[in-house]
C-alpha cells in the first residue's frame, strides 16, 4: 500500500488537501469519495522531504487523540468517520498519516485495537488492550476518557517537574558558568601577577592555579566527558540486562531521589492496573502488561513474581506483600480491594495517594537545592577569592612605604 497526497473538493466547493494510503490513484479516488470528495489531482510524496518530515508522536498529539475519540464516540458516530474527521484537526503531519492508516485497516475490515496494534512505537500494549476491552464491552467511549484522563495526569506531572527544576537547573547553570570565567579568565591573569611579584605562595594558591591550567588546557575533556560518560552508560543499559537491572535498583535507593521515584512508579502502577481492571481485563494480563509499563527492572521483576504467586492459587494482597518491594499502603489497600469487590477504587486512591506524595516531594527537594546551591556557588567563589586575594594582600603588606 503506498501514500499519496491529494487535494479534492467536497460538494460545497470547499477544497481539502491530505494525505491518505491507497493500492493505487482509482483506489484513492475511491476512498474520497465514500468521503463525499471529488479527487482533483494527486502525486506521491517526495522521499527526501518524507524523511525531513517529523515523524513522531507527541502525549500531546495522543491527548487530543483521545479526548476527541471519547467526544465523536460518545456522540454515536461511527468509528471510521471519527477516525476521518480527526484526519485534518491534528497539527502533526505524521499523525496525520497515521491516522488514515487506522482508516484504511477499519476499511478492510479490522477492529480499532488490530488497527493500532500495526503501529506499536505509537500505541503501547496497554493502550491497545484497553481499547481491545472497550470493543469487547461495548464501553469505548468510557476507555478513550479514562486514557485521556490517565495521559493528561502523566503529563501534568512531567510539567510539574519541569517547572520545578527549572530554577535549579538555571542556577546550576550560572554556577557552572561563573566558575568556567573564573578558571579560564581571571585566575591566568592574576596567576601571572603573583608570578611577577616573586612570592612564595601558599598551597591552596598553588591548587588553584594548577586547577586553572588543567581547565585552559584540557576544557574539551572536561565538556566531553560527561557527554561520553552518558553515551557509554546508555550503550551499556541497552545491551547488558544486567547492567540495566543494576541501574535500576539504583535508582530506586539513591538517598533523596530514590524514594520520589519509587513513589512516581506506585502511582503510574496503581493508576494503570486500575483502569486495566475497571475495563475488564483479567488481573493476569493487567499484572503481564504492567511489567511494561512500571519502566524499572526491579519492579517488574517484582511483579512477575506477584503474577506466579497468583497464578498458584495465593491471594493477591499476599502475593504483593510476599514480593517485598510494594509498601504496606499498597498491600493494605488491595487487600481492602479485594475483600469489598472495588479493587479499582482503591487502586484510584492509592494513586491519589502518592501524587500527591510526589508534589509535595518535589517542592521539598526544591527547597533544599536552592540554599544548597547557593552556598555552593559562595564557597567556590570564597575559596577563589581566598587563595587569590591572600598573596596580595600578603605582599602588600610586606611593602615598606
Amino acid at each position: 500500500m503506498s501514500t499519496f497526497n491529494y487535494k479534492a473538493v467536497d460538494a460545497l466547493g470547499h477544497y481539502a488537501n491530505g494525505q491518505m494510503h491507497a493500492q493505487n490513484e482509482i483506489d484513492l479516488e475511491m476512498r474520497l469519495t465514500r468521503m463525499g470528495l471529488d479527487l482533483i489531482s494527486v502525486h506521491r510524496p517526495s522521499a527526501i522531504l518524507s524523511c525531513l518530515k517529523r515523524h513522531k508522536v507527541r502525549q500531546k498529539d495522543l491527548l487530543l487523540f483521545c479526548f476527541q475519540m471519547h467526544q465523536l464516540s460518545h456522540a454515536g458516530i461511527p468509528l471510521l468517520n471519527c477516525l476521518n474527521d480527526l484526519q485534518s484537526s491534528h497539527e502533526n503531519p505524521y499523525f496525520q498519516h497515521l491516522i488514515a492508516a487506522l482508516s484504511v485497516e477499519l476499511e478492510t475490515g479490522k477492529t480499532l485495537s488490530q488497527a493500532m496494534a500495526q503501529h506499536p512505537t505509537v500505541f503501547n500494549t496497554v493502550f491497545i488492550s484497553l481499547v481491545h476491552a472497550g470493543e469487547q464491552t461495548g464501553q469505548l467511549p468510557l476507555v478513550f476518557n479514562q486514557l485521556f484522563n490517565t495521559l493528561r495526569w502523566q503529563n501534568e506531572l512531567l510539567s510539574q517537574s519541569k517547572k520545578l527544576l527549572a530554577y535549579p537547573s538555571f542556577v546550576a547553570l550560572v554556577v557552572l558558568a561563573t566558575l568556567a570565567f573564573l578558571m579560564a579568565y581571571l585566575v591566568p591573569q592574576m596567576a601571572a601577577f603573583l608570578h611577577n611579584m616573586g612570592q612564595t605562595l601558599p598551597l591552596n594558591t598553588r591548587l588553584l592555579i594548577a586547577l586553572s591550567d588543567g581547565f585552559v588546557q584540557y576544557w574539551w575533556l572536561l565538556l566531553s566527558l560527561p557527554l561520553l560518560t552518558m553515551v557509554g552508560l546508555s550503550y551499556l543499559m541497552h545491551s547488558s540486562a544486567a547492567m540495566r537491572y543494576r541501574f535500576d535498583y539504583l535508582k530506586l535507593h539513591l538517598p533523596i531521589s530514590g524514594a520520589i521515584v519509587q513513589k512516581i512508579i506506585m502511582a503510574r502502577f496503581s493508576r494503570y492496573f486500575a483502569l486495566m481492571y475497571q475495563t475488564g481485563i483479567p488481573i493476569l494480563d493487567a499484572l503481564q502488561m504492567s511489567q511494561e509499563l512500571v519502566g524499572n527492572q526491579v519492579v517488574a521483576k517484582a511483579l512477575s513474581q506477584v503474577h506466579a504467586q497468583i497464578s498458584g492459587g495465593e491471594a493477591m494482597s499476599e502475593s504483593f506483600n510476599n514480593a517485598g518491594l510494594f509498601p504496606k499502603l499498597v498491600v493494605r489497600m488491595i487487600k481492602v480491594g479485594e475483600s469489598s469487590g472495588a479493587l479499582d477504587k482503591s487502586l484510584f486512591t492509592i494513586s491519589q495517594f502518592y501524587d500527591q506524595e510526589v508534589h509535595d516531594a518535589l517542592q521539598s527537594l526544591l527547597k533544599l537545592i536552592e540554599p544548597l546551591l547557593t552556598v555552593v556557588l559562595g564557597l567556590l567563589l570564597g575559596f577563589i577569592m581566598y587563595s587569590v586575594l591572600g598573596p596580595v594582600y600578603d605582599s602588600f603588606s610586606q611593602l615598606k612605604i
